[in-house]
C-alpha cells in the first residue's frame, strides 16, 4: 500500500476486499453516522469499514451482542423509512449448558443517533416454557482511525491511547491524537452490568416464561476541545426527539404522491435519505455529500443538491449559500488550491486534516464550485423572491465573479481553466475528479491548464444570473457587462468545444487549446444551463440516448468504444444519477422530452433493484440484460445526497416546470408524464407564504393540470 491513498494522483477509496456485508445499515445524524451489518453489529471483516463515526473519527470500531458466548440466530433487520432508527430482530441457538432449545428467546435491538451519541435499547423476551438463565453480553471496542486510515491510508505514526476509564456502570475509551485534542467514547449502561471490563459488559439474565429485559446501551463521542455541558437524555427522551425531527424535516417540503407504488418508494427514500444527509450547521441546514466516505461539507455536492432540490425546498439551497459564502476563500494559499473569492470544495474535522496530513480540512481544489454558487444565487432568487437574503450574500457573488475572470481565466480567452498549484491537492477539479478522467482521443492524458465543457457551461449561467441580480440591485453596468461576457462566451464554446465527428462537445480543451475529442456526459450539463446551439443539441439528444451512452439504466459518464471506457471505472464509462438527471433537464430544456423520459425510465427501473430503493452514488455502466439487475460499483457512496435529489430534478424536468416567485407564478412548459406514472399529485409547494396543490394526469401527448388548492394568489401556466 502506498503511503497516500493515491493512485498515480488520484485520492482514491482503496478496495483491498468486498464487503462482509454487502449492504450495511446506515443511520446519520449531524456529524455522526454508523454502520452496522445485519445483526446490527460492526465487525471489522472485509473492508473494514463498519463502525461508528463522528467528524470523520472511528468512535467505536467493534461492538457484538453474544448470548453465553456465541452469537444470536438472525431473523430480520431494517431501517425504518424515515431512517431514523435500526430495528434487528434476532433468536438464540441451542444453548445446551444451560438447557434453552433454539428459539425460545427472541431478542429485539433497536438502535438510533441523536446528537454525537448512538442509543441502543434491547429486549429480551423468554417465549419458552421453562425458567431461562443466560448470560448477555456485549463485546466492544475503539481504534479512533481517521477516516481516511479506513479509506486506504497508511500513517508512519499515530496518536496514544489514553488509560481505560470505568465505574460500575459505565467505561471510556480515550485517544490522544497528533494534532492535541483528545477522542473519548463513553458507554453507558442501564441497568449496570454483573460485570464489566474494558472490552465487555455482562448482564446475568433469568426470565419466567411469558417475562422480558430490557438493557440500554449509550455510546457517546467525546472531544477535549468540545467538553458537553450536559448528559445524553434517557433513550426514550432520545427516541422522541430524534422522531420529531425527522418527520419535521420532511414535513417542511412539499408532498409527493404518484400512482405507481414502487415510484412512491423511490421518492420516499430519496426524500428521507436528504433528511438524514442534511446536517444542522451555524448557517443553516447543509446536505452532506454522501456515507461513508463523504459525510461532510463538499461546495459542489451540496449545490448541485440544492438546484435538484429547489422546487420541493428552498431552504436548502438557502443553507448551501449561507455556508459557502462563510468558508468563501479570502486569499491565496496554494497548498490548499485556495484563491480569493473561490468557494470551498470540501471541509474536513479530523485528526489528519488538523495535521496536514491530508489537504482536506479547509481545501478549494474545484473549479466548478465558484460559478455553480453563483447560478444557485440566481436560482435561488428566481424560486423564493427572497433578495433580502441574496443581498447579503451579494459581495461573495461579486467575488466568485472576480474570481473567474482574474483567477480562473488567467490568460484571458474567455474560457475558465484549472491547474493544480497544491502538491497534494487534486489533479483534476471538475467533477470528475479521478486522475484518470479528462484525457485525448488516443488515451493521452490532458496536461493543464485545463478548460472542461460543463465548467464553461456553468460560467455561462452564473454570468446570466449574477446581470439579473446585478439590474436587480442597480447595478446596470455591470448588468450589461456580464450579459455581454455570457453571449461571447456561448458563441466561443459552441465553435472551439463542438466535435462534428462525435455528436458532442469535447470533455475539455487543454493546456495548448486542443480539444480533447472525447464522447462523455460533459456535454450534457452544457444541455442543463443553455449554452449548447439548438442545431447542437439535437445531434446530442440522438447520441446520448444511444447505445453507446445509454446503458438502458442511464448514460455512461463516457461512451462504450472511447479510450479509457471502463463500465467499472469511477468516472470512465460507469452511470451517476446525478448526472443523469442534470442531462435530463437539459434535454427537455430543448424540447427533447421524449429522450429525458429515457432516462428517468432507465433510473426508476434500476432503482427497483436497488436495496431500499436508493440510488447509489453510482453504479457501475454494462449494458443492461433481460432479467437482470444493474452492477453495483463496490466502494459506492450509498445514501448519497445528490443521487438522492436525482428524482426530484428529472421529474421537474420531465414536467418542464418553473416557479418564478416575484410574479407568483408556476409554469409548466410542454409537460410530460413518463408512461410508469398515470397521476402525479403535489402538495404544498409553497412560494413564500402562498402554496397551492396540484394534480396532473397524464395523457397521450400532454398532461392534464388540475388545482385542487390555492392559498394566495398563485398563478399557473401551461404550455402545450
Amino acid at each position: 500500500m502506498a503511503e497516500k491513498i493515491r493512485v498515480g494522483d488520484q485520492w482514491y477509496v482503496s478496495a483491498k476486499s468486498a464487503r462482509a456485508d454487502e449492504n450495511p445499515h446506515v443511520l446519520k445524524h449531524d456529524e455522526t453516522f454508523v454502520l452496522f451489518d445485519r445483526f446490527g453489529d460492526m465487525q471489522q471483516l472485509g473492508s473494514g469499514d463498519q463502525g461508528l463515526y463522528h467528524e470523520d473519527t472511528r468512535y467505536l470500531s467493534h461492538l457484538e451482542l453474544l448470548i453465553d458466548g456465541v452469537r444470536p440466530m438472525f431473523l430480520g433487520s431494517a431501517v425504518k423509512e424515515d431512517n431514523s432508527v435500526l430495528i434487528v430482530e434476532l433468536m438464540n441457538p441451542d444453548l445446551p449448558r444451560n438447557g434453552i432449545a433454539k428459539g425460545h428467546l427472541h431478542i429485539f435491538r433497536g438502535k438510533f443517533l441523536w446528537q454525537g451519541s448512538c442509543y441502543e435499547h434491547v429486549r429480551v423476551t423468554n417465549h419458552g416454557d421453562a425458567k431461562a438463565r443466560l448470560r448477555m453480553s456485549l463485546q466492544f471496542d475503539a481504534d479512533f482511525v481517521d477516516l481516511f486510515e479506513v479509506r486506504g491510508m497508511e500513517r508512519k505514526r499515530r496518536g496514544a491511547r489514553l488509560p481505560t476509564e470505568s465505574t460500575r456502570d459505565q467505561v471510556v475509551l480515550g485517544y490522544e491524537g497528533l494534532d492535541g485534542r483528545a477522542r473519548r467514547t463513553r458507554l453507558t449502561f442501564d441497568p449496570a452490568p454483573d460485570a464489566l471490563d474494558e472490552r465487555q459488559a455482562d448482564f446475568d439474565l433469568t426470565l419466567d416464561p411469558g417475562q422480558e429485559e430490557h438493557l440500554y446501551a449509550t455510546v457517546v463521542c467525546e472531544q477535549s476541545d468540545r467538553p458537553r455541558t450536559t448528559a445524553p437524555a434517557h433513550y426514550d427522551v432520545a427516541f422522541r426527539r430524534n422522531d420529531d425531527a425527522r418527520h419535521a424535516a420532511l414535513g417542511a417540503c412539499a408532498e409527493i404522491e404518484t400512482s405507481n407504488p414502487l415510484v412512491n418508494r423511490w421518492i420516499q427514500r430519496s426524500g428521507c435519505d436528504l433528511a438524514m444527509l442534511t446536517t444542522t450547521l451555524r448557517t443553516g441546514p447543509y446536505p452532506y455529500a454522501g456515507v461513508p466516505w463523504y459525510s461532510t461539507t463538499f461546495g459542489r455536492d451540496g449545490i448541485l443538491t440544492a438546484r435538484e432540490n429547489l422546487w420541493i425546498d428552498p431552504s436548502l439551497a438557502r443553507g448551501v449559500l449561507a455556508f459557502l459564502a462563510a468558508t468563501q476563500a479570502g486569499a491565496e494559499d496554494a497548498s490548499r488550491d485556495a484563491e480569493p473569492g473561490k468557494i470551498l470544495h470540501e471541509a474536513r474535522k479530523c485528526e489528519m486534516a488538523a495535521t496536514r496530513e491530508v489537504p482536506f480540512g479547509q481545501y478549494y481544489g474545484t473549479v466548478d464550485a465558484t460559478p455553480l454558487f453563483v447560478g444557485l444565487a440566481g436560482a435561488y432568487a428566481h424560486r423564493t423572491g427572497d433578495f433580502e437574503f441574496v443581498r447579503t450574500i451579494w459581495p461573495n457573488v461579486l467575488l466568485a465573479l472576480e474570481w473567474m475572470e482574474r483567477y480562473g481565466d488567467r490568460d484571458g480567452d474567455g474560457f475558465v481553466e484549472y491547474a493544480r498549484r497544491s502538491k497534494d491537492g487534486l489533479v483534476q477539479q471538475g467533477w470528475k475528479d479521478s486522475f484518470d478522467s479528462v484525457f485525448h482521443a488516443d488515451g493521452t492524458m490532458a496536461e493543464p491548464p485545463i478548460a472542461l465543457a460543463e465548467v464553461q457551461a456553468y460560467v455561462f449561467e452564473a454570468k446570466l444570473y449574477a446581470a439579473e441580480l446585478a439590474a436587480k440591485f442597480g447595478e446596470s453596468d455591470l448588468a450589461n457587462k456580464l450579459q455581454k461576457q455570457a453571449l461571447a462566451l456561448r458563441e466561443a464554446f459552441r465553435e472551439k468545444f463542438w466535435v462534428e465527428d462525435l455528436g458532442v462537445y469535447a470533455i475539455a480543451l487543454d493546456g495548448q487549446k486542443q480539444p480533447c475529442a472525447v464522447a462523455t456526459s460533459n456535454a450534457g450539463h452544457a444541455l442543463w444551463t443553455g449554452i449548447a446551439a439548438p442545431e447542437h443539441a439535437k445531434v446530442m439528444a440522438q447520441r446520448l440516448t444511444g447505445p453507446e451512452f445509454h446503458s438502458g439504466w442511464g448514460v455512461r459518464t463516457v461512451a462504450a468504444g472511447q479510450a479509457r471506457y471502463n463500465p467499472m471505472s469511477y468516472h470512465n464509462g460507469s452511470i451517476w444519477p446525478h448526472d443523469n438527471a442534470l442531462i435530463a433537464a437539459g434535454l427537455a430544456r430543448y424540447g427533447h422530452t421524449q429522450e429525458a423520459l429515457r432516462i428517468f425510465n432507465g433510473l426508476f427501473e434500476a432503482s427497483v433493484y436497488f436495496d431500499q430503493h436508493r440510488l447509489p452514488e453510482l453504479f457501475c455502466g454494462f449494458p443492461r440484460r433481460p432479467t437482470e439487475g444493474p452492477t453495483l460499483y463496490p466502494v459506492a457512496c450509498s445514501p448519497q445526497a445528490w443521487a438522492a435529489a436525482a428524482v426530484f430534478g428529472m421529474l421537474q424536468a420531465c414536467l418542464g416546470m418553473e416557479i418564478h416567485a416575484e410574479p407568483g407564478e408556476i409554469s409548466f412548459h410542454k409537460p410530460r408524464l413518463p408512461e410508469f406514472i398515470d397521476w402525479l399529485r403535489i402538495r404544498n409547494l409553497s412560494i413564500g407564504e402562498r402554496s397551492v396543490d396540484l394534480l396532473l394526469q397524464r395523457y397521450h401527448n400532454n398532461v392534464g393540470i388540475e388545482v385542487a388548492r390555492k392559498t394566495g394568489e398563485i398563478a399557473v401556466r401551461v404550455v402545450i
